[in-house]
């Protein structure tokens, strides 16, 4: 059975529900063992001061020991040096592993006003990609590409619709808390988890009144630090134009969502055209995923909505599917 039909006998069991499965989380693995001298105190200060450093940087006991220790109890420069230490030691790790194939992954889909996007960040297994750390780098790279679309200065009058590649996401200034690009931030996750990773791509989506984006997660969970943050193998984003804000379209955006993500459309078409069956490309006339009996667009058209437009991400899916946009 193909991995397109049986996601869509997975969807059309669900019949519209978008369960939140757990978050599976793994304890981070140390980005570097340092041989530490003597402690510069027993006294009460000093440990407290210890636990402080650790508390901010979430770095290990022994690390953080370290970087008191070299520099003379400073925690503001204990704290740059312990960055500075697990950069470097994430940029020789990035380095040792280049080439290795990251076929695994998440997509991120992140909604905040008028602006969504979607994300794509691989990695070499599916247990890294279960890990909280692994998480928060997707996190971290939605975070970066809404604030870079949301920094574009346009008047709209219609959706807007950009992709961003490989190199150009590493370039994204890494968010408004961190330094550095998010090149920095995948080295750093490199170093703590030990695999191999790459900031594959981003899509963002921009619309005025008048617009609706609709979107779907597959095997969606949660970020658990930003709450609007989801993540999934597969991720749709459904652009529609709408004359009136109906309470219902979230409902429907995402069951618009589970079509694209189960049919793999690779075009909109046109109501017009002729109903096709399972090997129908045009969106439009394909059977509905949830009723196929009907085409999408027979669904649709009752709705008082026009589909305008799509973007459909499958994590690990060639370079050809991704560059063809």
């Amino acid at each position: 059975m193909s991995l397109l039909r049986t996601l869509r006998l997975c969807l059309v069991a669900r019949a519209g529900s978008c369960p939140v499965g757990p978050l599976l989380l793994q304890s981070p693995q140390p980005w570097h063992i340092f041989h530490a001298g003597p402690w510069l105190s027993s006294s009460a200060s000093s440990k407290e001061l210890l636990m402080k450093l650790r508390r901010r940087t979430g770095y290990s006991f022994v690390n953080c020991k370290k970087a008191l220790e070299t520099c003379g109890g400073d925690l503001k420069q204990a704290e740059s040096w312990l960055h500075k230490q697990a950069q470097k030691e994430g940029w020789s790790k990035a380095a040792r592993l280049h080439g290795r194939k990251t076929k695994e992954g998440l997509i991120g889909l992140l909604q905040e006003g008028n602006t969504t996007v979607l994300v794509e960040v691989n990695c070499e297994t599916d247990f890294v990609s279960r890990n909280l750390k692994f998480q928060q780098l997707v996190q971290q790279v939605a975070l970066g590409t809404l604030l870079h679309c949301q920094s574009l200065k346009d008047q709209l009058s219609t959706y807007s619709k950009g992709f961003l590649n490989s190199s150009e996401l590493s370039e994204l200034p890494a968010g408004r808390e961190r330094e550095g690009c998010l090149k920095d931030q995948l080295a750093l996750a490199i170093g703590k988890l030990g695999e191999n990773m790459t900031l594959k791509r981003a899509a963002w989506v921009k619309v005025p009144a008048g617009f609706y984006v609709g979107s779907y997660v597959h095997g969606a969970m949660h970020s658990p630090s930003l709450h609007n943050l989801v993540l999934g193998k597969y991720g749709a984003l459904v652009i529609c134009e709408t004359s009136e804000q109906k309470a219902d379209l979230e409902d429907l955006g995402r069951r618009l969502g589970q079509h694209v993500v189960g049919m793999a459309p690779l075009s909109v078409g046109s109501l017009d055209d002729e109903p096709g069956g399972e090997a129908e490309t045009k969106m439009l006339s394909q059977p509905y995923l949830l009723d196929p009996s009907i085409t999408l667009g027979q669904y649709v058209q009752p709705q008082g909505v026009s589909v305008v437009d799509f973007v459909r991400f499958e994590c690990g899916e060639g370079k050809e599917a991704a560059e063809a946009e």
